[in-house]
């Protein structure tokens, strides 16, 4: 764990430095440099947010990625991870249901309709068997042959073969989060390794495939741990980081934990787009509990340029028409499917 190191942020004159370092050379901050963020005034959060979205808006343009998810498999799964009621090791109230391919493309068809460019297919599996690997397979060239629109996949660890299959699919981005930072991982999960998460990462990364990599954040890390999360993400350089607001979920471990305090929130999406200019931020689940309406807008104008609309794997989200209705009244234009890599 990292030594705590007081604030070195307390006005607005001591952003200049970080200014000049992100936004006008685009290098990401240090881990000790998003500590100091992380542990600012309050008084300084709408500067920070400020830079941030200056950094965003230079770095990675005005779109916002908008992108719908479908679990193919969701509940039963073996791993502990213990924020998750899909684990078959918890008492939570989801169990195993696999959807079969027509519903799969529906889904598609759906999310395609709120003017998404993306749609991501996921497991709650510790990582693909063949089984799965096959309704992949099915599943992709049936919603490609059925929709415009570009396929992710989140299905766990892989082997290399299992990541040149999804290649040779056309899967252009695979999503596979650390979660955690490594001093705390263990914490959080006990039955596979942030190693192994790691590898799995750096295949993914190597293959060709844009690899989404992000976290959750309010599992009860200290901010130390959060810096740290945020500098090992930007040393893996992925393409895409979903920023995951812990929602509690009853019969999990972390069930009974309490909900992170927004302006720390409102921090955390600052710091992480000041480690990473050039990376895709993307609101994922627990931002409506976390920061609600005017957080959420808040979050859009500090850095954030990617949403997931609709309902998440096991939770409730924002109605889409409401994200779609915001982002057109920030006048944020969605990318469209032509513009994506």
């Amino acid at each position: 764990m990292s030594v705590h190191i007081e604030p070195s942020l307390h006005d607005p004159s001591q952003l200049a430095d970080l200014r000049e370092q992100v936004l006008e050379r685009g290098e990401g901050l240090s881990e000790e440099q998003i500590l100091s963020v992380l542990t600012s005034p309050d008084e300084l959060l709408p500067d920070l947010l400020e830079l941030a979205h200056a950094v965003r808006m230079k770095w990675c343009g005005p779109e916002v990625e908008v992108e719908g998810i479908v679990s193919l498999k969701t509940g039963g799964c073996p791993e502990d991870c213990h924020f998750c009621s899909q684990s078959g090791q918890f008492t939570s109230p989801v169990r195993s249901v696999w959807l079969n391919i027509p519903e799969l493309v529906k889904a598609a068809e759906q999310t395609a309709a709120t003017g998404a460019s993306e749609f991501c297919i996921v497991a709650a599996v510790r990582g693909p068997d063949e089984r799965l690997m096959s309704q992949m397979r099915d599943g992709v060239k049936a919603i490609k042959e059925a929709v415009d629109i570009e396929v992710a996949a989140s299905l766990g660890m892989l082997t290399q073969e299992q990541v040149d299959d999804l290649v040779a699919m056309g899967v252009h981005r695979y999503n596979h989060n650390l979660e955690a930072a490594r001093s705390y991982f263990p914490n959080v999960v006990t039955t596979h390794s942030w190693e192994e998460r790691w590898d799995t990462c750096e295949m993914v990364r190597n293959s060709g495939m844009e690899l989404c990599c992000g976290c959750l954040v309010g599992m009860g890390e200290t901010i130390e741990q959060r810096a740290e999360l945020a500098a090992q993400l930007a040393e893996l350089q992925p393409d895409e980081v979903p920023l995951n607001f812990l929602n509690p979920r009853p019969g999990t471990p972390f069930g009974d934990l309490p909900l992170m305090d927004s302006k720390d929130a409102l921090r955390t999406i600052a710091a992480f787009r000041l480690a990473m200019p050039r990376t895709i931020l993307r609101y994922a689940g627990g931002r409506e509990l976390t920061l609600g309406d005017l957080g959420t807008r808040d979050g859009l104008l500090g850095g954030i340029n990617a949403v997931i609309v609709g309902n998440y794997l096991t939770t409730l989200g924002r109605n889409p028409e409401e994200d779609l209705e915001l982002l057109e009244d920030l006048k944020m234009p969605i990318k469209a499917l032509s513009e994506q890599i």
